[in-house]
């Protein structure tokens, strides 16, 4: 379904570098180049933009769709230029709203079907029966492939699995958020079959903070331990963490960098014994497990 590791787009727009759609045509392809195939957006990256600005690389050249896997998100409602009617920000996973986000990415990404719809935020308002009826319609109009969440906690995932099939969840974990180790979400995912990615796989810039906290801090030094060992560098150290797992997580890498795509596709060739595994995660806890 997914690429070992996923080209995270939020930060290829105004959220970021601001690419030109020549530079958004480039970075594509040589994703493509070396084999990673899956594109990761939102609705709302670039207060609504990002998807636009990426699709306009597909008109240009249409024959790169077929190449690759696209994962979009709706359901937050955000205050935007570009979105005047939002007062405030919100979340909205009405089957009216869904329909609406999804023709919407349609439009802007140039493409007929979005390989992969999440719901981008749990929503106190929820309902499982209409969130199921109009992605089973998308499904049969062939506009959707695939449906997940992202940041659902098992509660929630249990709470839509009871009137239908979740694929997908998209959530923050990383050596530095270790959360979802303890809180049933990795667990519900292997017990249920769904693909976990993640987001923030490398905390979320705390690598290039110039003012790191002391988790960070005891965390790098161990990965630089192990990165000496594997002739690897601490980052790629720090995926191999991730890999492990026996979820099979898949990184979602936020990098406009294609070299630093290239080095985490070589962090799946580490392979971190279980005691090196916990000398990570014993760093990030300051203290010996219990």
């Amino acid at each position: 379904m997914f690429s070992t590791v996923i080209a995270g787009c939020m930060n290829w727009g105004q959220w970021g570098a601001k690419f030109s759609t020549a530079e958004y045509t480039s970075m594509i392809s040589q994703c493509l180049d070396m084999g990673i195939t899956t594109f990761d957006h939102a609705d709302i990256y670039g207060h609504y933009t990002t998807e636009e600005e990426f699709g306009q690389a597909i008109k240009n050249q249409p024959s790169i769709r077929q190449k690759m896997e696209i994962i979009t998100k709706c359901g937050i409602k955000m205050v935007s230029p570009n979105r005047p009617a939002h007062l405030i920000k919100s979340y909205d996973t009405s089957a009216s709203h869904i329909r609406l986000s999804v023709e919407s990415s349609l439009k802007n990404l140039q493409t007929d079907y979005i390989d992969s719809l999440l719901i981008h935020r749990p929503d106190p308002l929820m309902d499982p029966l209409e969130i199921m009826g109009i992605v089973d319609r998308l499904k049969a109009e062939g506009k959707i492939l695939h449906f997940g969440v992202s940041n659902f906690l098992p509660q929630h995932m249990e709470l839509l699995r009871a009137q239908m099939e979740i694929e997908i969840n998209q959530f923050e974990i990383s050596a530095f958020k270790t959360a979802p180790l303890y809180d049933g979400t990795l667990d519900y995912c292997l017990q249920h079959g769904i693909t976990c990615l993640s987001w923030s796989p490398l905390g979320g810039g705390k690598l290039q903070a110039e003012e790191k906290d002391e988790s960070t801090r005891r965390v790098m030094a161990v990965a630089e331990i192990l990165a000496g060992e594997y002739n690897a560098m601490p980052d790629q150290v720090l995926l191999a963490w991730l890999f492990a797992h026996p979820a099979n997580i898949i990184p979602v890498l936020g990098t406009s960098k294609p070299a630093r795509l290239k080095k985490s596709l070589e962090a799946r060739s580490i392979h971190l014994t279980r005691e090196q595994w916990f000398m990570i995660h014993r760093a990030y806890l300051g203290r010996e497990i219990a």
